[in-house]
């Protein structure tokens, strides 16, 4: 159950990717991008929102410095007639690439430390075993992670 579960998240989160990577914020944000896109002054949407033009003007500095709630940018999107879309992706690929990595550096590392140990007992493996160890232990690892399986240790 708990891999279905897994299964239908990762199908959700590389559905929202190749949108994140198509979109980068635009410097003035997305409220002041949208509302002069939509030819709309400062003191129309304060209007629409209820509040007062400085709320605006707060809100779009806010979200220019990275600090503007999600509950605003909601706010603002509806009163300009948008939808506010929010989603974290993969910097890179899709979600399995961002497990396997972590697998691997975990088995680079299990693998590493066994080897050392072997070494000191002069029973080290050639570096094509370990390496296959290592494409073992990624495999494992990624079909069932162990607790801890995010930590840096």
């Amino acid at each position: 159950m708990k891999n279905l579960a897994t299964k239908q998240y990762r199908a959700l989160a590389d559905g929202a990717a190749p949108f994140g990577r198509q979109v980068s914020l635009p410097n003035e944000g997305w409220i002041a991008t949208m509302r002069k896109a939509l030819g709309m002054s400062g003191a129309d949407l304060a209007r629409r929102l209820g509040v007062t033009r400085a709320r605006v003007s707060q809100a779009e500095q806010a979200e220019r410095e990275g600090g503007v709630s999600l509950k605003t940018m909601q706010a603002m999107a509806e009163a300009m007639g948008c939808r506010f879309v929010y989603a974290i992706v993969p910097a890179e690929g899709r979600i399995e690439d961002v497990v396997a990595a972590q697998a691997r550096r975990k088995a680079e590392a299990l693998v590493a430390r066994a080897s050392t140990h072997m070494a000191l007992e002069r029973q080290a493996l050639p570096a094509e075993k370990n390496k296959a160890e290592v494409e073992r232990l990624v495999r494992e690892l990624m079909e069932d992670p162990p607790p801890g399986f995010w930590s840096e240790k």
